[in-house]
């Protein structure tokens, strides 16, 4: 009975490989809607349980731990103030000390250079110093933001997805996007927010196959959040608006500030960076001194920061302690996660923007009282500004504001402060956001390969062709070319080495049929012909990654090599340059 019912799961067995194969060839078009909505609300639901559980991580303990709630270290006494982000450093410097250099890169920048460099293939195990090495640096009040390793570990999981379903680069791409939007919508509880962010920071490009699935994933992970923390935004805001048109001058004069602010944030981040090939241990050490020492002085520059936010918006914040946070806030969570420190940028750039918006209002009432905003008006408008200037983000971040207000009289004024510091920032530093710093991305943002990174070789190969060995016998010829074939792959030793047109072959034949003999024997590597050497790409590959072996090797044709056995592989496809100019052309 037991051998029988062995038997009959094969067959089950067989129809799942056949659906599953079936599902990734589509997914290798650059039109797989249906199949890419699937991968968005399953990859949806991988990132919130992930991002839920790093919150969590820190969270529940902290509320343990500290006086008041999860973010009360103004609570703790000094000594703790000054111990606490110094042992979590040293914890881990030495986590990363054990484990390799390559495992190190953390956050955004490492998502985007995967995307660039390995198709968006991230390891597991840079994934998990995230998550770590990200929980215990909150955890212990360190001065980084919880954003950055959520989207980090948003997109690792739906790589993973990706990877472990054996699913095309192109697929890939667009499931990563997922993970980052997921991510967004499950941290500040704006799914509209994190569907722009990854459109714009990450796939860098709008089409309808990459919009919805991209929805449909941070729906799913905002209504998970939802379930979990329930639907309360991210900060408490008071009810704003722009109190007088005349206002406008001076929202011009927040979007400067706020775009200097940046530019200084994003020059010592570049500096910082600098000392990347330093002892890991000594990086951490000196990350977590830094910020230990400053925190006897400001407490409220320790952990995500968010209650300060909510102070400054409330107006709860006097001016010198505003502009205080605003300094130390830049110099202390620059200096970490440039060193290496696995936290985000996102959460400081938020607290640094409030806090100039705070000094802002309280100047501008100072100076003219009856006309001037609240400081919560000027707070929210230059967090949002600080947040599109840093990360290169200007949409994702007036997309955020209206989330987090629900006020629709916010977009006028946001705009323009957001424009300007997006400005300031991108002319004093020629950088496009923090995550392109001391990241090679040449290339990424050109239009032609964001194209050619939709689709799979799959997708556009020619199958039509016959092979065979170099020396063809002369009454080999017409059987092999009776089905006509457009190329001939020439192999060596099992192995297919070069292509000829078929035309060429067919046309050497009739120009010698006078002179052929059957028993003679043509030599495919030295008849006229255009004749192009072959080099080996792999099934799950994308256009892009077809043209660039073609430019390494100096070649213009890649043969797509499908697994046929264990340690054996087989041609399934033949794409030339010519193929790929005419698919984006």
């Amino acid at each position: 009975m037991a051998h029988k019912d062995q038997h009959q799961t094969i067959p089950h067995r067989g129809w799942l490989k056949r659906e599953m194969d079936t599902f990734r060839a589509r997914l290798a078009h650059a039109d797989a809607l249906p199949q890419l909505a699937i991968l968005g609300c399953i990859s949806g639901f991988l990132t919130a349980l992930t991002a839920i559980a790093f919150r969590l991580s820190f969270e529940l303990p902290l509320e343990y731990l500290l006086p008041g709630d999860s973010e009360s270290f103004e609570q703790l006494p000094v000594e703790a103030r000054f111990l606490l982000p110094v042992l979590g450093a040293l914890i881990i410097g030495l986590i990363m000390h054990r484990i390799k250099p390559e495992h190190h890169s953390v956050g955004v920048g490492h998502v985007l250079e995967r995307m660039q460099h390995h198709q968006a293939q991230l390891p597991a195990a840079n994934g998990l110093l995230q998550f770590v090495g990200g929980a215990i640096a909150l955890l212990t009040g360190n001065s980084v933001g919880r954003e950055g390793p959520a989207v980090h570990l948003g997109a690792v999981s739906s790589s993973l997805l990706g990877q472990q379903l054996k699913l095309p680069n192109n697929s890939l791409r667009t499931l990563t996007a997922c993970g980052v939007a997921a991510a967004i919508a499950a941290s500040f509880n704006t799914p509209l927010a994190g569907v722009i962010f990854a459109m714009e920071a990450i796939l860098m490009e709008y089409t309808i196959t990459g919009f919805i699935p991209v929805i449909l994933s941070a729906v799913t992970g905002g209504v998970m959040s939802r379930i979990v923390f329930g639907n309360e935004p991210a900060f408490a805001i008071p009810l704003i608006e722009l109190g007088s048109l005349w206002e406008l001058p001076f929202l011009v004069l927040c979007g400067l500030v706020v775009g200097l602010a940046a530019s200084a944030m994003l020059l010592l981040y570049r500096h910082t960076r600098a000392f990347k090939e330093r002892p890991v241990l000594l990086r951490m050490l000196f990350a977590g001194l830094l910020c230990g020492t400053i925190a006897i002085v400001l407490p409220q520059i320790q952990g995500v920061g968010y209650d300060t936010v909510e102070q400054a918006m409330l107006g709860e914040l006097g001016l010198v302690l505003l502009a205080a946070i605003v300094v130390a806030k830049i110099l202390v969570s620059t200096v970490s996660v440039g060193l290496g420190m696995p936290g985000g940028m996102i959460g400081p750039s938020f607290v640094i923007g409030a806090c100039i918006g705070g000094c802002l209002g309280i100047i501008g009432g100072y100076f003219s009282p009856e006309q001037a905003s609240s400081s919560g008006f000027y707070a929210i408008l230059c967090m949002g500004a600080m947040m599109g200037a840093v990360l290169n983000a200007p949409l994702a971040a007036l997309i955020a504001v209206l989330e987090l207000t629900y006020n629709p009289n916010i977009l006028l004024p946001s705009m323009l402060v957001i424009v300007i510091a997006s400005m300031t920032s991108r002319m004093l530093t020629k950088q496009l956001g923090i995550f392109s710093v001391g990241r090679d991305l040449t290339g990424y943002y050109s239009p032609v390969f964001q194209m050619l990174s939709r689709s799979g070789v799959t997708s556009l190969m020619k199958q039509n062709f016959a092979h065979h060995s170099r020396y063809l016998p002369q009454q080999m010829a017409a059987p092999l070319l009776e089905n006509k074939p457009t190329w001939i792959v020439i192999e060596d030793a099992g192995e297919p080495k070069y292509i000829l047109r078929s035309a060429d072959l067919a046309l050497y034949l009739q120009e010698q049929l006078l002179e052929l003999a059957d028993d003679d024997i043509i030599d495919l590597r030295e008849i006229p012909g255009d004749r192009w050497q072959l080099f080996p790409i792999h099934a799950r590959a994308t256009l892009q990654e077809a043209l660039l072996t073609m430019q390494q090797n100096n070649g213009q044709a890649v043969f797509v090599s499908q697994p046929a056995a264990p340690l054996m592989s087989e041609v399934a496809g033949i794409i030339t340059k010519q193929d790929i100019d005419n698919y984006y052309q």
